[in-house]
C-alpha cells in the first residue's frame, strides 16, 4: 500500500539548489536507505517529509490518515520527568483511551436511564475494543522491552531525564519513535550513540516491523543489515536501487558502466554525423547535409555520466619501526573498584592493522592511551618497540588549533622541504581545495575537520597510527577512501571503531573489550561475529540439554603440586593455525563470489544453474562453519 508520495520537490539556499523536481514514493513494508555525500540535503529532505520545513515547489502526500514522524536529535525535558514516563507518553492516545474507559465504567454503573446505559455500553465497548486491537494492555512490557534493547537498565527507569548524557537522551527520543510506531518512520542516523550491542537489537526490530521507513545512515554494515532498497541523493535528483548497501554499490558500478558506454556511444555517432554534413553541405548532396543536420538536432544529448567522488586519501611513505610494535602481558586497567580489563595478552607485529571495539565506556580509548604511554597499566606489562613514532588522532579532533588557517594548523613547523603548494596538494588528496583550506580551522564541518587532521598525520611522518573513532564525521566516500589508505598504508594502524563496515575491510587483528572479559580475535569483524555465533549455539544447545539426575558428589584426587588442568580432546586433527587461516579466507571469498552470482538477474534465468549455485552457496556455507570451529580449536590447544 503506498503511505507517501512526493512529487516535484525542490528546495535552495543561498549555495545553491540542493535539489529540484524531486519525486519518489514510499510503500509499506520497504525500509529505504537514504544515502549522499554531505551537503547533498538529506536532513533538509528528511525535514521536508516531516512536515518542520516547506519545500520551494512540488508537495509531499500521506494516505488518508497516516501518520509520520521523524527521530528528533535534541529535546528538553521538565525537571522530574523519568525515563519510564517519558517513553510510556509515546502511547499518549491509548493512554488517554485507558483513562477515558474507566471514566464511562464508572458512568455506566451510576446511569439509571436505560438508553443513556446503551449509548455508554456502547462507547465502553468501542474503546475496549480499540485497546485490545493495540494490545494496549501490555504497554508496560512494550516500554521495557525497547528501553532494554536500547541499553538500559532498570534502576534508570525512575531517574530524571536531565541526569543522563546528550547520547543517552538521544536514545530515549529513539525509544519513543519505535513505540508510537507511526506508519512512515524517518530515521536520521539512528544508531548515533548506541554501541554495538544496543546497534544488532535496533538492526533486528526493525527489519521485524511493519511500518514503512526512510532511514539516513552512514552505518553501511547497518544499512546492509536492515534495508530493502536504497535512494542515492546527488546532483539535486534521487536514483533508486533496490537492494541493501552491498547491492547499491555494484549496481551503482554497472549502471555507471552502462552509461557511459551509451554516452561514449552517442558521442561517437554525432562527431561522425557532424563530420559528414561538414564534408557534405555543399553541392549536389547539401539536401542530405542538410536532412542530417535536422535530424541530429532532435537527438536528446545525453550528459556525461558521473559518480560521487571519493577523495584521493593517501598517508605516504615512512620510516621503517621495529617489528613488534607493541606487545601486552597480562594488561589491566582499573580506577579504584572499577576494572575496565584485565588478563589482556596480544602482540602487534608491523604493517599489521589492529582494531579494538567495545561498549562505550569498556575502556577502548583508555588502552589507546596505555599504548601511547599517556596511562599506567595497573596491572601486566606493556612494551613499545624501537623507533616506533605514533600519531595520534582523537576523536574530539583537538589535534588541529581552532583559529589557524587550515594550511597553518597541519603545517605548524614549516619545512623547506614542504612548499605551499606540496601542502595544497595534500590538502586536495584529503578532499580539502579552493578557497576552504585558508578558512579558520572553526570554521570547517566535522568531515572537513576530520580529513584535516588526517593530513596532519601525514605531515607529522608517523609510522605508527592511533586513529580514535575515524569516521565519526565522515560520509561514506570518505569512510572508502579512508580504508583504502589505511589498507595501503606501510606503517602500522591502530583503530577504535565502533564501524563494523570499516572494522571489516581494514583490521587483521581485533581486540573486543566486553563487561567481565576481553577477548583477541585473529581477524577482522565478521571472524569475531562467527565465533560469537558459534558460542551463542553452543549455549543454547547446552541450556537444552535436561539435567542430569544429581549423584553423591566424588571426592577429587588432591592434584600433584605444579599439576597443570587437562586439555579438552581435540574434535579435529592438529592443523598450523596459519593454515587455517588461509582456508578460511579461501573459503569466505568463493562464498562471496557465489553471493555475488545468487544476486545477478542472469543466474535466475537458468533455473539449473540457479539451483547448482544456491546448493554451493549452502555447502560453502556449511564447510567454513567447520572451519571456524577448527580454527577456534586451534587457538586453544595449539
Amino acid at each position: 500500500m503506498l503511505l507517501m508520495s512526493c512529487t516535484g520537490l525542490s528546495r535552495a539556499f543561498d549555495r545553491g539548489a540542493l535539489f529540484d523536481n524531486l519525486g519518489f514514493e514510499l510503500f509499506h513494508g520497504e525500509r529505504v536507505g537514504l544515502v549522499g555525500p554531505n551537503g547533498a540535503g538529506k536532513t533538509t529532505l528528511m525535514n521536508i517529509l516531516a512536515g518542520k520545513d516547506t519545500p520551494d515547489a512540488g508537495d509531499v502526500r500521506l494516505h488518508a490518515g497516516a501518520r509520520a514522524m521523524l527521530l528528533e536529535q535534541h529535546a528538553e525535558y521538565p525537571a522530574g520527568r523519568t525515563l519510564f514516563a517519558e517513553a510510556k507518553s509515546a502511547f499518549g492516545e491509548l493512554l488517554k483511551a485507558q483513562d477515558e474507559l474507566i471514566h464511562v465504567a464508572e458512568e455506566m454503573a451510576k446511569a439509571t436511564d436505560a438508553a443513556e446505559h446503551n449509548a455508554l455500553a456502547a462507547r465502553y465497548d468501542r474503546l475496549h475494543e480499540l485497546l485490545r486491537h493495540n494490545d494496549a494492555y501490555a504497554v508496560d512490557h512494550k516500554v521495557e522491552q525497547v528501553l532494554g534493547g536500547l541499553g538500559f537498565v532498570a534502576e534508570d527507569y525512575e531517574r530524571d531525564l536531565n541526569t543522563f548524557s546528550g547520547g543517552q537522551q538521544r536514545r530515549v527520543l529513539l525509544a519513543k519513535l519505535l513505540l508510537a510506531s507511526p506508519d512512515v518512520m524517518l530515521l536520521d542516523e539512528p544508531s548515533n550513540h548506541l554501541d554495538i550491542e544496543a546497534t544488532r537489537w535496533l538492526e533486528n526490530y526493525l527489519a521485524q516491523q511493519p511500518q514503512a521507513m526512510l532511514i539516513v545512515s552512514h552505518d553501511r554494515y547497518f544499512l546492509n543489515r536492515v534495508v530493502t532498497k536504497i535512494f542515492e541523493l546527488h546532483q539535486n535528483r534521487v536514483t533508486s536501487y533496490p537492494g541493501n548497501f552491498q547491492q547499491y554499490v555494484r549496481l551503482r558500478a554497472e549502471r555507471h558502466e552502462h552509461q557511459l558506454r551509451e554516452y561514449e556511444a552517442q558521442k561517437e555517432y554525432i562527431e561522425k554525423e557532424e563530420e559528414i554534413i561538414r564534408r557534405t553541405h555543399y553541392g549536389q548532396m547539401a539536401k542530405m547535409a542538410q536532412s542530417r543536420a535536422k535530424k541530429l538536432e532532435k537527438v536528446e544529448r545525453l550528459d556525461m555520466p558521473t559518480m560521487i567522488e571519493s577523495p584521493r586519501m593517501h598517508f605516504g611513505q615512512v620510516v621503517r619501526s621495529g617489528d613488534v610494535v607493541v606487545s601486552a602481558e597480562n594488561l589491566g586497567k582499573s580506577f579504584g573498584t572499577n576494572t575496565l580489563f584485565s588478563g589482556l595478552s596480544f602482540e602487534l607485529q608491523r604493517g599489521k592493522r589492529l582494531g579494538i571495539m567495545g561498549a562505550n565506556g569498556s575502556g577502548k580509548t583508555t588502552l589507546l592511551k596505555m599504548i601511547l604511554g599517556e596511562e599506567k597499566a595497573t596491572e601486566g606489562e606493556l612494551k613499545r618497540g624501537a623507533l616506533v613514532d605514533f600519531g595520534y588522532l582523537d576523536q574530539h579532533l583537538k589535534l588541529l588549533p581552532d583559529e589557524k588557517p587550515v594550511i597553518q594548523a597541519i603545517w605548524p613547523n614549516p619545512d623547506p622541504d614542504l612548499t605551499i603548494q606540496k601542502m595544497r596538494d595534500l590538502l586536495g588528496r584529503f578532499g580539502l581545495s579552493g578557497p576552504i583550506v585558508d578558512q579558520p580551522v572553526k570554521e570547517l564541518s566535522g568531515g572537513e575537520r576530520s580529513r584535516a587532521a588526517l593530513a596532519r598525520l601525514v605531515v607529522e611522518g608517523a609510522n605508527v597510527l592511533v586513529l580514535d573513532e575515524p569516521t565519526n564525521h565522515l560520509d561514506i566516500w570518505a569512510c572508502d577512501a579512508l580504508e583504502e589508505a589505511v589498507r595501503e598504508f606501510d606503517g602500522t594502524v591502530i583503530v577504535v571503531s565502533h564501524d563494523r563496515y570499516f572494522l571489516n575491510r581494514v583490521v587483521d587483528l581485533l581486540i573486543v573489550l566486553e563487561p567481565g572479559r576481553c577477548e583477541v580475535v585473529y581477524g577482522n569483524y565478521d571472524m569475531y561475529e562467527a565465533l560469537r555465533a558459534n558460542r551463542e549455539k553452543a549455549a543454547k544447545t547446552e541450556a537444552k540439554r535436561k539435567p542430569e539426575p544429581e549423584k553423591p558428589a566424588a571426592v577429587a584426587a588432591p592434584a600433584s603440586p605444579g599439576s597443570k588442568p587437562p586439555k579438552r580432546k581435540r574434535k579435529f586433527p592438529y592443523r598450523k593455525l596459519e593454515d587455517l587461516e588461509k582456508d578460511v579466507a579461501q573459503r569466505e571469498a568463493t562464498i562471496a563470489t557465489l553471493e555475488a552470482s545468487l544476486a545477478s538477474a542472469e543466474t535466475y534465468r537458468d533455473a539449473n544453474k540457479f539451483q547448482e549455485t544456491l546448493k554451493r552457496f549452502e555447502d560453502e556455507k556449511a564447510k567454513l562453519a567447520k572451519l571456524y570451529e577448527h580454527w577456534e580449536e586451534a587457538v586453544e590447544l595449539n
